[in-house]
């Protein structure tokens, strides 16, 4: 794909700028650096080519060149640093929005995965600094072949439409639904919230998952008011702020 993402850019809202990059290992830890020497709020960090890109825990995402999208927003937020998490909610509603406009049905798995039909088409990694925040996202775009691991459980917009939209196209989609997203992560977030558990996938599923307490199980109930899972188990109704290797189980 020979993506145009300059012109793109053309029709990013205030602040939102955009830098490209050939190649980078990260495209968060690449923003970090330029974060910590005084990048804007707003800059948009793009690579054409990630060759170390990691999902949470450390996990690599895979991103082929030409076939995806993979890049990083900055943010300075205005808001107290013990509302940034809530950004990863912001970012994932966000982009489930931009891809509604194709007339597809996306879906939140809570709290960073965005899914198309059961399966996952986006991740996003959400990394806090000293005054800062790093957005990275990483959207399935054309691939038709993923590796064996994840084959049976990610999909693409290739897969999903028949035919991809322009990567450039995808990228303003989702810039101008998160510059709106991103600033309801205070007064307007009841707001935020309702929409996201429109969207929610794992409402009514049973769940295995990973806390900082240990392993849990359950049924979940759907999203809590502040964000959080609320979680139905053998000892009562748990809610759950944060939570790594969500898996739906039969």
């Amino acid at each position: 794909m020979n993506a145009n993402y300059q012109a793109a850019a053309q029709h990013f809202p205030d602040p939102f700028r955009l830098l490209i990059r050939d190649s980078v290992d990260s495209t968060n830890d690449s923003l970090r650096d330029l974060a910590r020497d005084g990048a804007p709020h707003g800059l948009v960090l793009l690579a054409r080519e990630q060759r170390r890109g990691r999902g949470r825990r450390g996990n690599t995402w895979s991103a082929p060149a030409g076939e995806n999208l993979t890049f990083s927003v900055l943010l300075r937020p205005e808001q107290s640093k013990p509302l940034w998490p809530r950004l990863a909610l912001a970012s994932g509603l966000a982009l489930a929005e931009a891809l509604e406009s194709y007339g597809l049905q996306a879906g939140i798995k809570w709290p960073n995965d965005v899914w198309i039909g059961m399966r996952k088409v986006a991740g996003i990694l959400v990394e806090a600094g000293e005054d800062f925040v790093i957005v990275g996202i990483g959207i399935n775009v054309g691939t038709t072949k993923f590796p064996p691991e994840i084959a049976a459980t990610a999909t693409s917009l290739q897969l999903a439409m028949g035919t991809a939209p322009a990567c450039e196209e995808v990228l303003c989609g989702f810039i101008q639904r998160f510059a709106i997203r991103q600033g309801g992560i205070d007064a307007d977030f009841p707001g935020l919230v309702e929409a996201i558990k429109q969207r929610c996938v794992l409402s009514g599923e049973r769940v295995m998952l990973q806390t900082s307490s240990g392993p849990k199980s359950g049924v979940v109930k759907g999203i809590g008011s502040g964000g959080e899972l609320l979680l139905d188990t053998p000892d009562g109704t748990e809610s759950l702020i944060q939570a790594d290797e969500v898996r739906i189980i039969s």
